[in-house]
């Protein structure tokens, strides 16, 4: 029996960092048979007290996001994950990721964690926000100096 059906990948779109990341989720989707969903969040920019810059903002956001779309579009293939499952959006990304794994209701979100000194700063912000807040499993993989460990 497997012990996840619906699994969410959250990647930075970092080359070197994504990877690991990404060869685990997809290993563990493999050996449970699940269905894998890979999402990257794009922060909105701040542009408060600018009014005459927000046109811009919002055509910058816009190419962000044709941007990181191609991106994950290339790393998902690689992956074998269908466009129907790559997700980008544009918000905060502990919102973005806690939002679609209700919505899809994951059983199991993974995220890549750079890896900091100190106890209190394993995690990074997104991936420790993610770790308090969802409702499901976690699986931080710890990103330092080019590898990867699991936590």
């Amino acid at each position: 029996m497997a012990i996840y059906q619906n699994i969410l990948l959250a990647v930075d779109l970092h080359p070197v960092c994504d990877e690991i990341t990404v060869q685990r989720a997809v290993q563990l989707a493999r050996e449970n048979n699940a269905k894998l969903t890979i999402i990257h969040a794009i922060e909105h920019i701040n542009a408060y007290g600018v009014a005459q810059a927000y046109p811009t903002v919002i055509d910058l956001e816009e190419q962000m996001v044709t941007e990181a779309k191609e991106q994950l579009r290339k790393l998902a293939e690689k992956h074998g994950i269908p466009a129907d499952r790559q997700v980008v959006d544009v918000g905060s990304p502990k919102a973005v990721i806690l939002n679609r794994a209700q919505e899809m209701k994951a059983d199991l979100i993974v995220v890549g964690s750079h890896g900091r000194h100190g106890v209190g700063l394993l995690l990074g912000s997104t991936a420790n926000a993610v770790l308090h807040h969802a409702q499901c499993d976690v699986l931080a993989v710890w990103l330092k100096d080019k590898g990867a460990h699991p936590l």
